[in-house]
């Protein structure tokens, strides 16, 4: 870039006014404190787009939110644009720097969506497992095997009335169950 220079030599001036000034403050008044931290924000925000990665992040989330699927449909979110859509002739800077920073964050942030989405099945593993089998969702709710959906909600109707714990007969624990069974029997 070709402000480079001065943008360090305004972040370096930064740095050294952050120091003095906390140590100003550490020794005479905490509101300076104050002063010294908006200083070392100013100076992180000069780094963090110093080193590229403030273009590849900012790059990198146009690019999802123009990305397309297979049938040519934008992908993402759902919500409307003005036509911006992929933008296949982009390239990033020539400076090297900023292209191997990039390619780090890409990887990186790759690597926390895929522990993501291991968490997330393991989740799902247990979630599912979690749950009462059908055969024990037809006993919970008194009900003969294979039973229609219409006959399963009337009876867990019937039995969250009696269970639900704001009765006097009722409990959350059996309430709780009776949830569950239904939510196996049915997709809701």
């Amino acid at each position: 870039m070709q402000y480079d220079r001065l943008t360090k030599g305004i972040a370096v001036v930064f740095a050294a006014l952050t120091a003095v000034l906390t140590v100003v403050g550490l020794l005479s008044s905490p509101a300076v404190l104050f002063l010294a931290l908006m200083f070392g924000a100013s100076t992180y925000l000069m780094y963090y787009h110093l080193s590229g990665k403030m273009a590849a992040s900012v790059y990198e989330r146009v690019e999802q939110r123009a990305a397309t699927d297979a049938r040519g449909a934008r992908r993402g979110d759902g919500r409307g644009g003005f036509g911006a859509g992929p933008r296949e002739e982009w390239e990033p800077p020539r400076d090297g720097r900023a292209r191997r920073t990039a390619e780090r964050v890409r990887q990186e942030r790759a690597r926390r969506q895929g522990a993501r989405r291991g968490r997330q099945q393991a989740r799902q593993r247990v979630a599912q497992s979690s749950g009462p089998t059908p055969a024990e969702a037809y006993d919970r709710l008194d009900l003969s095997p294979g039973a229609d959906e219409s006959t399963v909600k009337q009876a867990y109707r019937e039995r969250v009335k009696e269970t639900h714990p704001d009765t006097d007969s009722g409990s959350e624990r059996e309430f709780k169950r009776v949830q569950a069974a239904y939510e196996t029997l049915t997709d809701d």
